[in-house]
């Protein structure tokens, strides 16, 4: 998995980079075929300080694009809300993958029985 981190009026340190690959080890464990993920954290002039961390991350895996954004005062909160938002489109897209098999219905399990 690659990982890119830009960062706008915002100095990366070692431990935003350490939190972020906790949490997307979590994510990793639900789904394990993403390719890249690139991280966007700024912060913005916002008149309500709740909202001027802003962390931006994008996930491409199996041909897919996965976007999510959170706004909050701490970085760290930010970039966990929108590992959740994220972690919830990966569970839906393994889903979606997983169960490309409909399933028999009833009314031809019966007719195979007979």
């Amino acid at each position: 998995m690659k990982l890119i981190i830009n960062s706008n009026h915002l100095e990366v340190t070692p431990a935003i980079k350490e939190h972020l690959s906790e949490k997307l080890a979590t994510v990793k464990k639900h789904f394990d075929q993403i390719i890249q993920v690139s991280a966007t954290f700024f912060v913005e002039k916002a008149h309500e300080k709740e909202l001027r961390q802003t962390c931006e991350i994008s996930f491409h895996a199996l041909g897919k694009d996965l976007f999510a954004q959170s706004h909050h005062s701490d970085l760290y909160k930010a970039i966990d809300l929108t590992i959740d938002k994220l972690d919830k489109q990966i569970l839906k897209l393994k889903e979606i993958t997983k169960n490309h098999h409909h399933p028999v219905r009833a009314k031809y399990i019966s007719a195979s029985l007979d």
